[in-house]
């Protein structure tokens, strides 16, 4: 059973730092067996709104991008995603920022690159690129909500707890039920 802190913070005010709750909910049998920290590698990475979408003069599958990262940059990237459109929020990375490559999923490091006689500033990031998934066709598209320039690790980053569920203990397989025991380990009230 897999458990988002994020989730659970609207059900039990979460008073303790995840390690400390994760040995705690362990100690009263509800055993944590990993946890799982989404966003950690996303230094670098902040929330845009693309801006305008324009065609490669020199290719016909790619596009140039401006995106609005925090209302003073503005940078333009060359993006071959198709599903790329004006008013997006997107995940957007700069120079120097560590991803997966998008095509071996190995580990790399985004360098400034003049892509078929166009710089591009950065790269609006698929899910692949992030880790978040497997995904690679088209570029991640946030909600509409999204709060420009904030880094994405504090919009979407989590912690997850993966859980190890025992047969006499069926209420944890639940997010309400794991609710109820955090609360009764923290000495807090469920929502």
């Amino acid at each position: 059973m897999r458990i988002s802190l994020k989730w659970l913070s609207e059900y039990v005010p979460l008073i303790l730092p995840a390690k400390s709750l994760a040995e705690r909910l362990t100690v009263a049998g509800v055993k944590v067996e990993r946890m799982i920290s989404q966003g950690d590698g996303w230094e670098g990475v902040r929330v845009a709104e693309v801006l305008d979408v324009k065609p490669h003069p020199n290719a016909d599958r790619l596009r140039l991008v401006t995106v609005d990262v925090n209302q003073v940059e503005r940078p333009t990237v060359v993006c071959g995603a198709s599903n790329v459109a004006v008013g997006q929020k997107v995940a957007f990375a700069t120079v120097g920022t560590r991803l997966r490559d998008g095509h071996t999923g190995e580990p790399t490091v985004l360098k400034a690159a003049v892509i078929r006689g166009v710089e591009s500033a950065g790269m609006v990031c698929s899910e692949r690129e992030l880790g978040l998934s497997e995904e690679h066709e088209g570029i991640l598209v946030l909600p509409e909500d999204a709060p420009v320039g904030d880094p994405l690790g504090e919009y979407l980053g989590d912690t997850i707890f993966e859980l190890e569920v025992t047969p006499n203990r069926p209420d944890h397989l639940s997010m309400l039920g794991v609710a109820w025991e955090t609360a009764a380990q923290t000495h807090v009230k469920v929502k």
